[in-house]
């Protein structure tokens, strides 16, 4: 089992080293998820993740998660061959959480530097945490 502290890790390049691990069998937990971080000027994120929130319908949706775990979950859902067998069980062993559960208080979590924020050329990205809440998740 890895675990992954995702405190100043940038989602999409987490999310894809996540998704590549997970499908050669690795079961990874990720601490912190709502300390990641997405790139981009923060009107445009917002409008975006609420766009996708707002699309469908109740009824029959598509459904859009708003808390940061099920948000980082979903995303590298997306980078999974899902619907075949193959994705169903990598994506069963990924485990996201908010904060760092008791379980995990003093383990060495791994870092992915390719995911670091370090590499992000401007200074302009919001948190996860930050899009959640503004989407209306209690965490």
């Amino acid at each position: 089992m890895t675990v992954i502290d995702a405190n100043g890790l940038i989602l999409g390049r987490l999310s894809s080293v996540v998704a590549k691990r997970l499908l050669n069998g690795e079961t990874i937990d990720i601490i912190n998820a709502e300390k990641a971080v997405i790139s981009g000027s923060r009107a445009n994120i917002f409008a975006d993740y609420e766009h996708s929130v707002e699309r469908g319908r109740p009824e029959y949706g598509p459904y859009f998660p708003k808390r940061p775990d099920k948000i980082m979950k979903r995303t590298v859902r997306g980078m999974l061959p899902y619907k075949r067998q193959s994705g169903r069980k990598a994506l069963s062993n990924l485990k996201v959480y908010v904060g760092v559960p008791a379980e995990f208080q003093g383990k060495k979590t791994e870092t992915v530097e390719d995911a670091s924020m370090e590499r992000l050329s401007s200074r302009k990205y919001v948190r996860l945490g930050d899009v959640s809440k503004k989407l209306g998740a209690n965490f």
